[in-house]
């Protein structure tokens, strides 16, 4: 066996031992279990020899626009000629995607060998505590020990929830990105602004450079006094930085931003939205602080920054995954989330008649995206995704039948039959002007990531 079938036999065992790894990873304690500890991934980092330590990084938290401030973030290190690793989460299509080397999705073998070296450091880690590492655990110390065998010059680092007690935050990064903070996943992180914002700036360490997004006043007061407590330098947008123009361009936006070495002018973003400009003005800064770039430095080279910027690619972020009538898939998931969707919709897309499909997970406000999405929407197909924890259809559809009407709502418990059901209403009410008619598929990065699989968009990270 020779030449391409070799190559191809070769692809099919890695990815036979990538499914394998991945079985073994998800028997742990799901994604969705949290104990407020960093004993067990500290044990872990203690056994593989501090792994994270080997590198520098830039941490990012916050509510919304992480996993799009992390891929911006990324795409200008490496215009630089850095060598980079990025850890985000949950994942759209593959587990893989989450752990990014060179911008691209660790390779399935990669993978699957270095589970296999770090397996037994689990076991031990495992034998020493009453609770196993769990599936987020193992994860990140995958990743950790992937980027220091690569090895990378800088990881690009999101947390998976809240801060202080993440399992990301073994890091002591040089640079803390905070994206705009809001009401989500109170159960665990606090009801109020004020308390999700202490247990996010937990990731600020001493000395570090923490870049802030706008902020409710809440928020802010306690991440700048996290900041103050540990003597850590502070970049707040719309101060130090922040976008200064912006407009509407074929694909995208047109930026002018204010970085901390200066002004960045014709900066073209490919993506739609005010809130990923203000993403990208928190990339630029968190990039300018990490190679000690201020007033007196003067900015970073234009070409480089434009270049990086126009490369930017978000799946799952008002993506558009087909057209004739256009399908927009996003992983909008709170109302927040859900709120900066709709304002992006408006500006970007002129649509006629606009079809929702909803799938939503237990514990989201579902009453209040439904609400920030009937203004926008003809008509909504309600749906379900796999996850154990989707909220049913019949359940969700109860909401949206009080918000919407229903005359308005269509049940379709499988996903799969509620596109085609959105197409197809979405064709019929055009009059044959498809070029009018859209379908937004939203509610959860389950739905978004399962959306792109049924219309064969390619695998790619979480945006």
């Amino acid at each position: 066996m020779t030449g391409p079938e070799r190559d191809g036999t070769a692809a099919q065992r890695d990815r036979a031992r990538r499914q394998q790894t991945e079985a073994r990873l998800l028997a742990r304690w799901g994604e969705s279990k949290i104990g407020p500890s960093r004993h067990r991934i500290d044990k872990l980092m203690d056994v593989l020899g501090q792994p994270q330590r080997s590198y520098r990084s830039i941490h990012l938290t916050g509510t919304n626009g992480k996993t799009s401030t992390a891929r911006m973030i990324d795409e200008l290190l490496r215009g630089f000629g850095l060598r980079t690793g990025r850890y985000t989460s949950p994942h759209l299509s593959e587990m893989t995607e989450r752990i990014v080397l060179d911008g691209q999705p660790v390779a399935d073998g990669v993978f699957a060998d270095a589970y296999a070296e770090i397996e037994p450091y689990l076991e031990l880690v495992d034998s020493t505590s009453d609770i196993k590492m769990t599936f987020f655990e193992a994860v990140t110390g995958l990743a950790f020990a992937i980027f220091a065998d690569a090895p990378v010059d800088v990881a690009v680092v999101e947390v998976g929830l809240g801060g202080t007690w993440d399992a990301t935050n073994v890091l002591d990064a040089p640079v803390a990105v905070i994206t705009p903070i809001a009401l989500d996943h109170t159960e665990l992180l606090g009801e109020t602004h004020a308390e999700i914002a202490r247990e996010k700036a937990g990731i600020i360490t001493a000395g570090a450079s923490a870049i802030l997004a706008a902020q409710p006043v809440d928020a802010a007061a306690e991440l700048i006094r996290r900041a103050t407590e540990v003597g850590a330098a502070v970049a707040r947008e719309g101060l130090e930085f922040g976008v200064l123009e912006r407009s509407l361009a074929v694909g995208g936006q047109l930026l002018r931003i204010q970085g901390l070495g200066g002004v960045y002018d014709e900066v073209f973003l490919p993506l739609h939205g005010g809130y990923q400009a203000e993403n990208a003005a928190c990339a630029l800064a968190a990039v300018e602080a990490f190679f000690g770039i201020g007033a007196a430095s003067g900015p970073l080279d234009l070409d480089i920054v434009r270049a990086a910027f126009a490369a930017v690619r978000s799946p799952g972020r008002l993506e558009a995954v087909r057209s004739a009538p256009t399908v927009l898939v996003d992983a909008s998931h709170n109302p927040a989330g859900m709120r900066a969707t709709v304002d992006a919709l408006a500006e970007g897309f002129d649509f006629r008649q606009l079809i929702g499909v909803v799938a939503m997970l237990a514990g989201k406000d579902v009453q209040a995206a439904l609400e920030i999405l009937e203004p926008v929407l003809d008509e909504v197909v309600i749906s379900q995704n796999s996850s154990s924890r989707a909220v049913p259809a019949d359940e969700l559809a109860a909401v949206a039948v009080d918000i919407f009407g229903a005359d308005r709502v269509t049940v379709e418990p499988r996903l799969d039959d509620a596109l085609e059901t959105a197409v197809r209403l979405a064709e019929d009410s055009s009059d044959g002007q498809l070029a009018g008619a859209g379908v937004l598929v939203t509610g959860s990065v389950v739905t978004a990531g399962e959306a792109r699989m049924l219309l064969g968009s390619p695998a790619q990270g979480t945006g």
